[in-house]
Order: C-alpha cells, then sequence, then structure tokens
C-alpha cells in the first residue's frame, strides 16, 4: 500500500467508525504503530482528523461548538452547583495547594471559600477576583489568551505557566462525562488547559451535575482513570453512577 493510499485508508476508517485506536489501524494497514503515529500526526495538521489519547477521531460533521456565555452557565442548575462547590470544599484542608478551573462551579467553590491559609491556582477572573478579598489565600492566575465568554485564560502562554506548578488538589469541570469516552469539553482551548490541569495534581476532583452525564462534546479532556472522584447531584441516573463506581471512581451524590 503506498503512503497516499494508506492515508486514504486512514482518514476513511476514523470517519466511518467515529474514532479509532493507532493499535487497530497498525493492524488493518499493516504498519507499525509508530508509522501510525507519524501518519495521524501529518493528518491532523492538514485537518483530516484529531488525534486524541491512543488514537484518533473524525472532524467530520463536529463542527466546534462555542462556548456558552459565563453569565449564562452561571445561572444554569445554580442550587444544584452550589450544594457540589460546598461539598468539594470540604475536601480543602488549611495550607493545601490547590487549582480551580474558569467554571462556574469553581467559581461557587470561590465564593463559599472560607479564609483559610490556601494557595490557589487559577485560570478564572472570576474566580481570582473572589479570592481576592480574602487575606489568608494567595492567589496565582495563569495569564494567557483571554478567552471573552468563559472569563478564562487559555492558550500556550497559560498551559506553559502551568509547568511551573503542581498542586495537591485540582477541581475543574467539563461538558461532558461518558463512560466511554470519558470528561469532554465543547472548546478545544478549555480541553487543552483542563487536560494539563488533570497532570499537574495528585488528586483529581470533577465537579459536574447531572446534566453532564451521557454526553460526550467535541473535544476530550481526560479518560475517566485519569481522575479520582466526581461530586454530582441528586438528579443523576442511578445506573450512571453504578457503572462509575464499577470502573474505580469515587462519586459522591449531595
Amino acid at each position: 500500500m503506498l503512503v497516499a493510499e494508506r492515508y486514504e485508508r486512514i482518514v476513511q476508517l476514523v470517519n466511518d467508525r467515529g474514532s479509532i485506536r493507532v493499535s487497530e489501524l497498525s493492524t488493518l494497514c499493516q504498519v507499525t504503530e509508530e508509522t501510525i503515529r507519524r501518519d495521524l500526526d501529518r493528518l491532523e495538521l492538514a485537518g483530516r482528523l484529531r488525534r486524541s489519547h491512543g488514537g484518533a477521531v473524525s472532524v467530520k460533521d463536529q463542527p466546534q461548538q462555542p462556548e456558552i456565555p459565563y453569565a449564562e452557565r452561571e445561572i444554569t442548575f445554580a442550587e444544584e452547583k452550589r450544594r457540589i462547590a460546598e461539598e468539594a470544599i470540604k475536601r480543602i484542608r488549611p495550607k493545601d495547594r490547590i487549582l480551580l478551573d474558569a467554571s462556574s462551579s469553581a467559581w461557587y467553590m470561590a465564593m463559599a471559600m472560607p479564609d483559610i491559609p490556601l494557595t490557589v491556582l487559577t485560570n478564572s477572573i472570576k474566580v481570582a477576583t473572589e479570592l481576592a478579598a480574602k487575606e489568608r489565600i494567595e492567589v496565582i492566575s495563569t495569564g494567557g489568551i483571554l478567552a471573552q465568554r468563559s472569563l478564562s485564560f487559555v492558550g500556550p502562554l497559560a498551559e506553559r505557566s502551568l509547568d511551573a506548578y503542581h498542586v495537591d488538589k485540582a477541581f475543574l469541570s467539563c461538558k461532558g462525562v461518558h463512560l466511554e469516552r470519558g470528561f469532554s469539553e465543547s472548546n478545544e482551548l478549555q480541553a487543552r488547559i483542563k487536560n494539563k490541569m488533570v497532570g499537574m495534581a495528585d488528586e483529581v476532583i470533577v465537579l459536574a451535575d447531572a446534566s453532564k452525564f451521557g454526553n460526550q462534546a467535541f473535544t476530550r479532556v481526560a479518560d475517566l482513570a485519569d481522575v479520582n472522584a466526581i461530586i454530582t447531584d441528586r438528579r443523576v441516573e442511578e445506573e450512571s453512577v453504578a457503572r462509575l463506581r464499577d470502573l474505580g471512581l469515587s462519586i459522591t451524590i449531595v
């Protein structure tokens, strides 16, 4: 099979299946996994597919979704997010180093956070502003490109700034919690920085109201195995909770 033919075969397989792993492409195309990874890198640069953890996903009929404006997210399932935030705060101890993302759930955490000795790293303008009035909390902001809809910092500078830090606990939210596809975001820049956050914490806690379960948004953030716990609300389906617990995840319902 010529290289060009292999490229077309890979794109066809990815589009037909939606997603496919490197190991399977290696078998089907009869080349090494290293060759497939190089092929996928070139095809992603050409905009013909999107790399994922361990494989590739189709970009066919998947336009990137715009972020929901912060003011809208702030009032959506507000009571559930407050309860989730209050439960999350119970996991924080004095002198912890924690990370809060730019989600509305993280902002509810910042509002309810007691003024105790903490170091808080965040890419959220709203979270940083909320914590500024609490004298015993040291706030570190990532900087970066300002995403106006979410009032958050994203992009290469924001991602690189995270390389300088390690935290005890990371609290973040997402647009989708899927049993097979893991955690996902509607916007690639948000997904990239959240993926970076997952990798820099001893413990990762996802704050996800029940509306997120079963959804698969545009861009993967992390696998289920990459996080330690999920806090959600009582509207979540029992079957979803049972299956997540079977996979070893700690689920707290509030």
